[in-house]
């Protein structure tokens, strides 16, 4: 059993962590990944912030007017004093508010342009939502795909779960011609055996492994 344990274990941790090589060379910046939710959604959420403000406004004045209530009760004697204290606490309020907007649709879009379902992701961080706040994106986050990245012999763009260069049939999951193991392109050495893996472009085999440069030595 522990056996069988080993034996499945093993290529998902050498999967996991290619995926995780990929995703440090992806070099996110926050205004460069803003950027890709919508400008409709963004312009929405602006229009109901306004209005938002604006309803507030007109309720509490003709309250005041009205009823001589006004929110907060403790600027009573001040109303412009309580306008501002309401505008504050409608802006907070839309300022939480339009972070799990534009995370949804910031989910949406970077779900779609990374290969994966982005409407099954969209609604799963949508139901988990209420209850469990971020967990649905923290998930989404941990479980998504890389970027299509430069195949490293010809730099076209590859997807990451592609195993050849649709260009020049590039081995993209190259593997240690000691041991076996599947490595990185970016691997100097094999993390499973230390086999030397010296290469440039050309030097990966379609057969899957990664043939070492001796002229160095």
């Amino acid at each position: 059993m522990s056996d069988y344990q080993q034996k499945v274990s093993g290529p998902l941790n050498e999967r996991m962590r290619l995926i995780r090589l990929r995703r440090k060379k992806e070099k996110l910046h926050f205004w460069q990944e803003f950027r890709i939710v919508p400008k409709g959604l963004i312009w929405t959420v602006v229009a109901l912030f306004l209005l938002a403000q604006i309803i507030a406004y007109s309720l509490n004045h003709w309250n005041f007017v009205r009823y001589g209530d006004i929110v907060p009760p403790e600027l009573h004697d001040e109303p412009e004093l309580a306008y501002l204290a309401m505008a504050g606490i409608v802006t907070l309020v839309s300022f939480f508010m339009s972070i799990f907007i534009f995370l949804i649709g910031y989910v949406n879009r970077d779900a779609k342009r990374r290969g994966m379902n982005s409407a099954l992701w969209t609604l799963l961080v949508i139901v988990l939502l209420p209850a469990w706040t971020f967990v649905g994106f923290l998930i989404y986050f941990l479980m998504r795909e890389p970027l299509p990245y430069p195949c490293p012999q010809c730099g076209k763009d590859v997807g990451p779960r592609f195993n050849f260069c649709p260009n020049c049939k590039c081995n993209l999951h190259p593997s240690c011609p000691n041991c076996k193991h599947e490595v990185a392109e970016t691997d100097k050495f094999c993390p499973y055996c230390a086999q030397e893996l010296t290469s440039s472009i050309g030097t990966t085999s379609t057969s899957g492994e990664m043939i070492v440069d001796r002229s160095a030595q």
